[in-house]
């Protein structure tokens, strides 16, 4: 049984987790839409909590005046890189001549970022939840209080880096690194509530040792963390692409990506052949009704479901629906690798007193 602290601390934890699964589908909206800007300031929108929706809502000069927000805020990122000895970076942020061109106002581009924004917010106030009703772990389990910690700040910095996007108009490693950050603040949601519930269920835990299937797992969860990072620069990629183009002729936009494409979909193959190994592995070892069994074959469904929307990606000329599930379905399937994963590491973790 669950004390009614730890039962809060789980409850709230899983509407986080389920709040940014929510988080990074709405991302994937903005991107596939070209909402990325709608709002070109950054933490009100337009200069407001709350943007208007029409134009007439707006100062007569809103246009000049973000420009020269985002001027300023871009050159103290540079200066920061700088003092980082980021040179080069810093260089390509200041001549860069297209945050130069005032933003139009959209109604519709600037309530979907709009919304973005608002979940963002949403799920930090979980977050500082977590971390009120971690207190409870301190005796038992601190190390539950200290990741909640960190995923606070990391939230922050993540939102520092949401506004050096908007700032830099998009900037194509900034957006890399702003996924791969949310990766990392998943990845701590799930360990802490993966750590909070195996002190009382401790049967989530095979008696038999992982071996060379927790090694397999971690293999997996590198290379789809891997297959992230190069999809995210291949978005990148198709949205020059649509710019240059006018966002005409998109049958012929996967032709002009290049290597990039080439290599994320060959690595696919090899996400598809990992996965599959790893799931013979567990069936073999692990119980057909145990909590690994049932993560791995989660795992294979979401694997499918990915290979049929980049099917359709591929050769049906990019449908924005399809990218956007094409983002999340890759959140949801690195999320089932990592808890497969912890449910493998059974010796460090069941031999510990709560």
């Amino acid at each position: 049984m669950y004390p009614k602290s730890e039962k809060r601390f789980l409850a709230i934890n899983s509407i986080a987790i389920t709040t940014l699964f929510l988080l990074i589908l709405a991302g994937g909206i903005v991107r596939t839409s070209g909402s990325g800007m709608g709002c070109p300031d950054w933490p009100k929108c337009f200069g407001q909590y709350i943007p208007p929706t029409s134009e007439s809502g707006l100062p007569v000069n809103y246009r000049e005046r973000f420009v020269e927000i985002r001027v300023q805020k871009n050159e103290k990122f540079a200066k920061l890189l700088v003092g980082l000895g980021f040179t080069e970076l810093a260089k390509e942020i200041r001549s860069d001549k297209s945050i130069l061109i005032p933003e139009e106002f959209n109604a519709v581009k600037t309530w979907i970022e709009y919304i973005n924004r608002l979940l963002g917010v949403l799920f930090g106030l979980f977050l500082i939840i977590c971390l009120i009703f971690s207190f409870t772990y301190l005796r038992s389990r601190k190390l539950i209080f200290f990741l909640s910690l960190l995923n606070l700040f990391l939230v922050g910095f993540q939102g520092w880096l949401g506004s050096v996007v908007v700032s830099t108009n998009l900037l194509g490693w900034v957006v890399t690194v702003h996924m791969l950050l949310a990766m990392g603040i998943l990845a701590i949601s799930i360990y802490t509530y993966y750590l909070a519930r195996i002190i009382r269920e401790r049967n989530m835990l095979s008696s038999r040792l992982g071996g060379i299937v927790k090694h397999v797992a971690i293999f997996t969860v590198l290379l789809t963390v891997l297959q992230i990072a190069l999809g995210t620069t291949v978005r990148e990629q198709v949205d020059s692409i649509a710019i240059a183009m006018n966002n005409l002729n998109r049958a012929e936009w996967i032709e002009r990506i290049g290597i990039n494409f080439v290599l994320h979909r060959d690595l696919a193959l090899l996400v598809f052949l990992s996965n599959g190994i790893l799931f013979f592995m567990v069936r073999n070892r692990f119980a057909m009704n145990g909590f690994q069994f049932k993560y791995a074959s989660i795992v294979i469904v979401l694997i499918v479901i990915q290979g049929i929307i980049g099917f359709i990606l591929a050769y049906l000329a990019l449908p924005p629906v399809a990218q956007a599930l094409h983002i999340i379905v890759a959140s949801l399937l690195f999320g089932s690798q990592f808890y497969l994963m912890l449910l493998l590491n059974k010796k460090k973790i069941s031999n510990r007193k709560s």
